[in-house]
């Protein structure tokens, strides 16, 4: 799975880092010369992102190449069911991503356009947030 490797702190208060506002860095293609761009803002999981990489990798063999631009470095905890109130904080269920509209979440190069389109769309039935097909050109 997709997580931090070290984090200075072990959970984190949730924030108000989900707002409207259309992304202003990450927004161009810069390895490859097709990519997946977010539509809305969402939370990602790092399970979505992990299921989408490996289906890339299945589709693009050993030919193609791909590049993650997001990556899920966020706590998300979750208290166990059936628990009463209080008894402090859950633990980590998961590491998250916020995305905002207009982010790059993949790129992909090295096989046909055509075929770097397939995959990606492939890739993006796994997200959870709406997508658009992007190309350098």
């Amino acid at each position: 799975m997709l997580q931090p490797k070290r984090l200075k702190y072990r959970k984190r208060q949730k924030g108000r880092s989900l707002n409207r506002k259309i992304a202003t860095k990450g927004t161009t293609l810069i390895h490859g010369e097709v990519g997946l761009r977010s539509l809305e803002s969402k939370i990602i999981y790092n399970r979505e992102i992990e299921s989408a990489m490996n289906e890339l990798k299945k589709r693009l063999g050993k030919k193609g190449r791909y590049w993650l631009r997001v990556f899920p470095h966020l706590p998300k905890t979750k208290k166990p069911p059936e628990t009463r109130m209080g008894g402090g904080k859950g633990d980590v269920d998961a590491y998250v991503t916020f995305v905002k509209p207009g982010s790059i979440i993949f790129e992909a190069s090295g096989i046909s356009l055509d075929m770097l389109k397939q995959a990606l769309k492939k890739a993006a039935y796994k997200l959870s947030i709406k997508t658009q097909i992007i190309s350098r050109s």
